[in-house]
């Protein structure tokens, strides 16, 4: 591997802003786009578990619905892509041996060599479970999974916009997710930014890094 200059870096990140207003006839190369989806599928989580589904949602008709369950940023119909970040609630002892499988599978190895890596991932769920905290758990992989793709998109020229303000149960309702086990969390349209965005070339306000990173 061949690793970006630190400049690179910085200057990708420096770009990358909330998009407000998306170019609507500007769309992403099909080959990119496939690059960002294996971004998020590459994300990592706890225990490698991914507890998650992310729904690129194409139909306009959908997109449209949407927005009014979006506080009406037209972000959601503007933008050449619009991802949707769902986690799986209660996570379950399914979804882990459908893991162990996999694992199995690729790693060439047997599902019973994994029980004691198996029985180490049940007992921190269920210990969470027992504190009703698992479903918080999980949602936070989400966020992973956002920040990757967001850093990703900026590393190949694409805007972004990360979207909390959303109804998630309308959300579920809409894209047929009520019932399935996964949830809403949250949202990011993806594309290239319009002309006449002025928040492009609004300066970024962070406090300075004296202040924010602490060597101990």
């Amino acid at each position: 591997m061949n690793p970006i200059s630190s400049s690179q870096l910085l200057d990708a990140l420096r770009w990358r802003y909330a998009t407000k207003k998306f170019d609507a006839a500007k769309k992403i190369p099909a080959e990119t786009w496939s690059v960002l989806e294996e971004s998020l599928v590459l994300t990592p989580s706890s225990f490698g578990a991914q507890p998650w589904k992310f729904f690129v949602v194409k139909n306009p008709v959908l997109r449209e619905r949407l927005v009014s369950a979006s506080w009406g940023q037209n972000q959601v119909v503007e933008a050449s892509y619009l991802v949707v970040f769902a986690f799986k609630q209660n996570l379950d002892e399914a979804h882990i041996d459908r893991y162990m499988a996999s694992t199995a599978e690729t790693r060439g190895v047997t599902t019973e060599s994994l029980a004691p890596f198996k029985k180490v991932i049940m007992g921190s769920l269920d210990g969470a479970r027992a504190k009703g905290l698992l479903d918080v758990w999980q949602s936070r992989q989400i966020y992973i999974a956002l920040g990757q793709f967001m850093a990703s998109a900026a590393l190949l020229g694409v805007d972004t916009c990360p979207m909390e303000g959303l109804d998630p149960a309308k959300y579920d309702e809409i894209l047929g997710l009520t019932g399935t086990g996964y949830t809403t969390l949250c949202a990011c349209p993806a594309g290239y930014r319009s002309a006449d965005d002025k928040y492009a070339t609004t300066p970024k306000v962070r406090f300075p890094i004296s202040e924010v990173i602490t060597h101990l």
